[in-house]
């Protein structure tokens, strides 16, 4: 075995025991879109999925540069806070009550950011993990109603993603940024008394970049696809559970249904994190992997909330939940086509990525008299399509 196969870092049993509690969030996200969803809660999921996956993003890129000093105590912290989250999520699109929610989304961002803080490095890559700005609105949004609470979610995820794009793409700018802030603390007379009086206390260092370990990372991203993935597979199980007599439709759907997801699963993790072939998402800039990765697990989930609502049905599939389902699907497929397109397999987007999403599209608006099980397998198609890019475009698979 070689040195750097020795060093190959995977993940540890506590990152595996944090990933169980997104199994439950995921699940309670699933519910907001599995019985005939309105606008407002494809609000309410998009934002507090957001949520969810940018507590995970924040400490799961934390452990992977902490590596053997992650603090056990933090993550455990944030695990629990995850599961506030989660188990707050009827109370706030039933009930009308986020402020759970939101306290716990809140003392996990900024647990995140003082855990960063702690390790003095600056994820130059995706900064949002260690900064408050995008807390702002969602602080504000306890003094106000729907829908103005609605809108300054929204903004904070644009305040969010916002200062990571652009603040990603001056890495050198950004550090230095870090490091001024750094040189006036410790001028500071707090400081130098410290330094006076306690002279055995060890000054922190000055900030550094944060470097990701790439093939960590990946596994990481990859982990929590198989988590939505899973509850995909859970939903056609627990509703086709829930039917008496299973007709051959029902049999039908869930033979489809099973087949979607296995193209999904080959075309998220053996084409890469955004099923994009011969570009795979982890060898360019964090700030295209990350977003990426948040769309295309969000479109599975609603692809799974989706399949859980249709696999009680024999005949035709309600227009919200043929959406939802549609819907998610041509987000999945429409990812992958700015992505490809920015890089060697332009082909792939034209050709595939875009004419997938478009198909998708089109079954959502006229697929109202096809039977439920037609109606998946006119996406597990489409799915096969791009499936079959490297066959029909006779692509090397040593080139992917």
């Amino acid at each position: 075995m070689s040195q750097t196969a020795a060093e190959e870092r995977h993940a540890t049993w506590l990152e595996l025991f944090f990933d169980l509690v997104i199994v439950a969030a995921v699940a309670q996200l699933a519910h907001l879109l599995h019985a005939e969803p309105d606008g407002r809660r494809l609000l309410i999921f998009a934002v507090l999925y957001y949520a969810m996956w940018s507590v995970w993003t924040g400490f799961t890129l934390y452990a992977n540069v902490a590596a053997t000093q992650t603090r056990l105590v933090t993550m455990l912290a944030a695990m629990f806070g995850i599961a506030v989250m989660a188990a707050s999520v009827p109370q706030l699109a039933e009930h009308d009550r986020p402020q759970p929610f939101i306290i716990a989304y809140v003392a996990c961002r900024m647990l995140a950011i003082a855990s960063w803080k702690r390790e003095n490095e600056v994820m130059t890559e995706w900064p949002g993990v260690h900064q408050a700005l995008g807390l702002i609105p969602w602080i504000a949004s306890l003094g106000f109603g729907t829908p103005a609470r609605y809108w300054l979610w929204a903004l904070g995820i644009v305040f969010d993603v916002g200062f990571s794009l652009l603040a990603s793409r001056s890495p050198e700018r950004l550090l230095a940024a870090e490091r001024r802030d750094y040189e006036r603390d410790q001028r500071r007379w707090t400081t130098r008394l410290v330094r006076r009086f306690a002279p055995w206390h060890e000054a922190d260092p000055a900030p550094q970049a944060a470097a990701a370990d790439r093939p960590h990372l990946g596994e990481r991203l990859g982990l929590f696809v198989i988590i939505v993935l899973g509850e995909a597979v859970a939903q056609l199980v627990n509703s086709a559970a829930g039917v008496a007599h299973w007709s051959y439709e029902i049999w039908a759907l869930g033979l489809i249904g099973f087949g979607l997801l296995v193209a999904l699963w080959w075309l998220t993790l053996q084409y890469g994190s955004a099923a994009v072939p011969l570009s795979g998402a982890l060898s360019r800039a964090l700030r295209l992997t990350m977003p990426a990765h948040y769309l295309t697990t969000a479109a599975i989930v609603a692809i799974a909330a989706g399949l859980g609502g249709l696999a009680g049905e024999s005949e035709h599939a309600g227009a919200s939940i043929r959406w939802v389902l549609c819907g998610g699907a041509a987000m999945y497929y429409l990812v992958a086509g700015p992505i490809g397109f920015s890089g060697a397999a332009r082909r792939w987007t034209l050709g595939w990525a875009l004419p997938a999403a478009a198909g998708a599209v089109l079954l959502g608006a006229f697929g109202g008299h096809l039977a439920a099980w037609v109606l998946v397998g006119g996406l597990l198609m489409l799915a096969l399509w791009q499936v079959g890019y490297r066959r029909l475009a006779r692509i090397p698979v040593e080139a992917a």
